[in-house]
């Protein structure tokens, strides 16, 4: 019983991530970031003429870096809408590259088949981690390569979740996403199954005019944000906004009432495949 519970909470989590990031448009936030992936295909050193998978790929900025590395690229992710954006850049870049449909936590693939998997921002949000990276690890031949970005938990998206929360609880969740961030976790959850294991904390930079565009920015276009302020009334609303432009004035580098220049930083996390 307390199996089947587990299994329908689960599924139930996932519908409501599903209709999240459907809501406002990641692909406008996902041109803020390319430069991750691009970053995470390199350090995996992909190799012109593998087979490269890319799970949770939203609209695939690192399906197509991959593709940029003369690789046969493939991306998996649940959101439709994503998947079509990401068509449509590869059609646009001249890119050879298959979109589809997928479930992080049930690839729909045959074991060993891919030289390499990766995945920027997106593995992470799989409600299971355990069976996410078991189906990551399956999906590699031995010896294959996987390379992870994931936002950390002291970092400022981790900040900006926890802001988040703050005023909008939500109902009870899985583990925490922000935990894939974390080398113990990692340690955890591929047990056994990684060599070679390379992690590097980096930072990813959000530049707005103002932290007030920021928080206008993320309410708009990012799907937890959204949703976040759509469940609030307008004094609600406001505070939550008030909070977002503080909390970007706080990791702002450069300090001055001007422009600001947010780090993020992430685990960028590279290993073999046993």
């Amino acid at each position: 019983m307390t199996t089947t519970t587990t299994v329908a909470d689960l599924a139930a989590i996932k519908t409501r991530q599903q209709q999240m990031w459907a809501s406002g448009d990641f692909a406008v936030v996902a041109s803020r970031i390319v430069l991750v992936s691009e970053l995470v295909a390199d350090s995996t050193d992909i190799r012109a003429g593998w087979s490269v998978l890319d799970v949770a790929c939203g609209n695939g900025n690192a399906t197509l870096a991959a593709a940029r590395s003369g690789a046969s690229a493939v991306g998996v992710d649940y959101v439709p809408e994503l998947l079509a954006d990401g068509r449509a850049r590869a059609v646009a870049e001249g890119l050879d590259v298959v979109l589809q449909l997928g479930d992080a936590e049930a690839l729909p693939f045959a074991d060993a088949s891919f030289d390499a998997v990766l995945s920027v921002f997106g593995a992470m949000f799989a409600p299971d981690h355990r069976r996410a990276a078991n189906e990551i690890i399956r999906v590699v031949r031995p010896g294959g390569k996987v390379g992870l970005a994931s936002w950390t938990p002291d970092g400022f998206i981790g900040e900006m979740f926890r802001v988040i929360k703050a005023h909008v609880p939500g109902p009870p969740g899985p583990m925490s996403p922000l935990l894939w961030g974390t080398e113990p976790h990692l340690d955890d959850i591929f047990a056994g199954a990684a060599q070679d294991v390379r992690s590097v904390e980096r930072t990813c930079t959000f530049r707005f005019t103002s932290a007030d565009e920021f928080a206008a920015f993320f309410r708009r276009w990012y799907g937890p944000t959204l949703q976040a302020f759509d469940a609030l009334d307008a004094v609600g609303q406001a505070a939550l906004a008030v909070d977002l432009a503080d909390l970007a004035r706080a990791f702002d580098r450069h300090r001055d009432g001007g422009s600001v220049a947010i780090g993020a930083t992430y685990l960028e996390t590279v290993f073999t495949v046993r």
